[in-house]
């Protein structure tokens, strides 16, 4: 399931990020990247001990745990902390798939890579190229979206990230390990709870059939979580 999440940040809290971001320590983006990524990837990375990265991710944390579709969608146990990366000058990031598990900064735990999520912060009219490339069951996906909006999608999904050829894109990036951890139960459990908080709109929250669906819900999370 591919999900755009419109207006995380506002037009003007992606543009006052990307205001801070200017002035950061920025590095060679294959520092992070595995052996056979090292070979595509071709951008800059904020390191993530960076103090302003940090300061920065905490942010877009908090703001994703107050945001209702988010929430839905993704059914979140752990949220690697966002980083962020700068794509200018041709820069791109070939066909790849990200790495299954990974080693949650300061705690050690490890998380499995679920979802994957790249919030954009430049406006998309600023930069040419720099469109986010997903394989899908439906084919190719391009995703190139408004300055603070974000798309999540399966991390076992093969994408790319094509060349930036004017301008530069700047975006933050990260994945999320789901309480459900099958794509397939996810996805029905994101259009049943969408259909019910649209049912509850129009008939209340306490009609019997919103609350026998709301239980319906609440039990196939309670079978197919964790």
């Amino acid at each position: 399931m591919l999900c755009v999440i419109e207006g995380l940040l506002s037009t003007e809290e992606a543009g006052q990020v990307r205001h801070r971001l200017r002035g950061g320590q920025w590095q060679d983006g294959r520092s992070t990247a595995g052996a056979l990524a090292q070979q595509v990837k071709s951008n800059q990375q904020l390191a993530p001990a960076d103090p302003l990265a940090q300061q920065l991710g905490e942010q877009i944390l908090a703001r994703l745990g107050q945001h209702a579709l988010f929430t839905s969608a993704a059914l979140p146990e752990k949220i690697y902390p966002p980083r962020f990366n700068r794509y200018a000058n041709g820069g791109r990031y070939g066909t790849h798939v990200d790495g299954a598990m990974m080693v949650l900064p300061g705690s050690g735990e490890l998380l499995r890579s679920d979802l994957s999520a790249t919030l954009f912060l430049s406006p998309a009219d600023e930069y040419e190229g720099g469109e986010l490339i997903i394989e899908t069951e439906f084919g190719a996906q391009q995703v190139k979206l408004n300055a603070g909006d974000l798309v999540l999608y399966p991390s076992s999904s093969l994408h790319q990230v094509a060349a930036v050829t004017r301008g530069e894109r700047v975006a933050a990036f990260f994945w999320v390990q789901s309480m459900v951890r099958d794509a397939a139960q996810r996805s029905l459990l994101f259009d049943l709870d969408q259909s019910i908080q649209a049912l509850a709109g129009k008939l209340g929250v306490d009609d019997a059939e919103v609350l026998r669906l709301n239980g319906v819900y609440h039990n196939l999370l309670r079978g197919w979580g964790l």
